[in-house]
């Protein structure tokens, strides 16, 4: 089985993942956890209770654009939608903190009903949160007032596929699993795979910039992007006349990453590529990880690039995440992952040797692909345990990525040291360019009493580190609450004026997913 035959996960509110498939921690990890001070909590997860929802008013004109089927008030539903996948989002999940669940969830069912909403509720200053996979890590799920939930669920049509341009255009909800059967049936792939693959949509991987582990052969997900259609409270934007353009600034991109801030992406024309025949993952040693940079830079920039190229640091390396069932137990050095979609490209195992490396065999490579989506099911048995994981990303400059690494996994340590939790930091690169890379950090430790506000001071301390170690603050979760601030002082006060007339522009109300990318005005 290949990623492009996974089905669609419908994710449980406040866990992440199938609970049809859970995953259990092995008796090593445990006992590592121990070590760490890791402790099992007390007490479990607690019950939401209630709060008084919409008027009489408000739920007149939401059926009135949808119909009453597609209104929900239920707590059950609205709970469902409450926040995102983030470490703080299931601790507040656990904690039954319902200070972002929505008043109601509504369900429009094409790009003129969602219009005709956006424009209903701007009128009658109610607040909207589009909403499709939820799988947001970022808070970009938690408007900063009381709102509603356009969950575009039933938008989920492969609506043409053009053969000789190679480009599918495809409606925002529909999921990357089943954009995949779909493309299949016709012989094509998207080849865009995040983590949050089996439950993520085509129009959450535009709103947030995506990035998928095969980004090294198929790109981001917005260079695949050639066209958008979006729903603003004042009316509709269509993008993407033809593939390149030099009439003028590009709409595309500003669409690309607004995460609802400025309207619903309804519609995505992306381009398309034969679903490959093979498929190839190997393992590579290399000594350290200084070493295996200076590989996989090589192929960055001069070439052959594979389909994936990911480097693990000594301390994931050891711990061995691409084995949900084996936590630990892994070798020493670094490992790499190379993938190739079609036939085995041997010049790139030729650079790869050149440079130090020692090839692992299929072996590696396999594991990590088979337990790519399931390594982020192992966060619920964890936060069970009473640890504390929790992940943040960055990209930069080949030049300054060791110091970018260095910068902020002492920032995180110091940090949450200072806290009384010593952490595991555990580092890889997993999307690559000829001028940097992405880098991912994974973090482990006990909890405190205030899980959310410890959380909250080691990530503070590691923006700080990576502003001033001239990284970017988010490479492809997004912005959100979690990075908004940073964001701001990242690109500087002109432009956030600019970005700022942007929305004033298209959402006068500001109900448009308030206080996520930019602060409410």
């Amino acid at each position: 089985m290949t990623e492009s035959d996974l089905p669609v996960v419908h994710l449980t509110p406040g866990r992440w993942g199938d609970p049809a498939h859970p995953v259990e921690l092995p008796a090593a990890a445990v006992g590592a956890l121990q070590h760490l001070g890791v402790r099992r909590p007390a007490t479990g997860p607690v019950d939401p209770v209630d709060r008084p929802g919409l008027t009489d008013e408000q739920l007149d004109f939401l059926t009135d654009v949808v119909g009453a089927e597609q209104v929900k008030t239920d707590l059950e539903t609205r709970w469902g939608h409450t926040r995102g996948y983030s470490t703080p989002d299931l601790l507040k999940h656990r904690a039954g903190d319902t200070t972002d669940m929505p008043d109601a969830v509504v369900y429009p069912g094409s790009h003129d009903e969602v219009q005709a909403l956006l424009t209903a509720c701007s009128s009658h200053h109610l607040a909207v949160v589009p909403y499709s996979g939820g799988t947001s890590v970022v808070g970009g799920l938690a408007a900063d007032r009381r709102f509603i939930t356009a969950d575009l669920q039933r938008l989920d049509q492969l609506v043409a596929i053009d053969e000789v341009s190679r480009t599918a255009t495809l409606q925002a909800g529909v999921r990357g699993p089943a954009a995949e059967a779909l493309l299949a049936e016709r012989g094509y792939t998207l080849g865009h795979f995040p983590q949050s693959y089996e439950g993520a949509s085509i129009g959450g991987y535009a709103a947030a910039r995506s990035s998928g582990q095969a980004s090294a052969g198929y790109g981001r997900f917005d260079q695949m992007v050639v066209g958008l259609t979006l729903a603003t409270p004042r009316g509709t934007i269509e993008t993407g006349r033809a593939p390149m353009s030099a009439a003028g600034p590009d709409l595309r991109q500003l669409v690309l990453g607004s995460e609802g801030a400025f309207g619903i992406i309804t519609l995505v024309v992306v381009r398309i590529r034969p679903r490959p025949a093979e498929r190839h993952f190997e393992g590579w040693r290399f000594a350290d990880f200084s070493a295996g940079l200076t590989a996989i830079r090589r192929l960055a920039q001069d070439g052959p690039l594979p389909t994936v190229l990911r480097l693990s640091d000594e301390a994931e390396t050891a711990v061995n995440l691409a084995d949900p069932d084996v936590l630990g137990g892994g070798s020493g050095g670094v490992v790499a992952i190379v993938g190739f979609d079609g036939p085995y490209n041997a010049t790139t195992a030729e650079v790869l040797t050149a440079a130090g490396g020692q090839n692992l065999g299929e072996g590696p490579g396999e594991t990590w692909r088979v337990g790519r989506y399931r390594a982020p099911y192992l966060r619920d048995p964890l936060l069970d345990e009473g640890a504390l994981v929790e992940t943040l990303e960055t990209a930069g400059f080949w030049s300054k990525l060791p110091q970018l690494k260095a910068a902020v996994t002492e920032a995180l340590v110091k940090s949450l040291t200072d806290q009384g939790t010593p952490p595991l930091v555990l580092c890889h690169i997993s999307h690559v360019y000829e001028t940097g890379a992405s880098l991912y950090f994974t973090v482990i430790c006990a909890q405190t009493d205030d899980p959310v506000a410890q959380w909250r001071t080691a990530k503070v301390a590691a923006n700080q580190a990576i502003a001033a170690a001239g990284g970017t603050i988010s490479h492809h979760h997004g912005v959100g609450t979690d990075h908004r601030d940073a964001y701001a002082d990242e690109i500087g006060p002109l432009a956030v004026e600019a970005l700022q007339a942007v929305k004033q522009a298209l959402d006068p109300d500001g109900v448009m997913n308030p206080g996520i990318l930019l602060t409410s005005s």
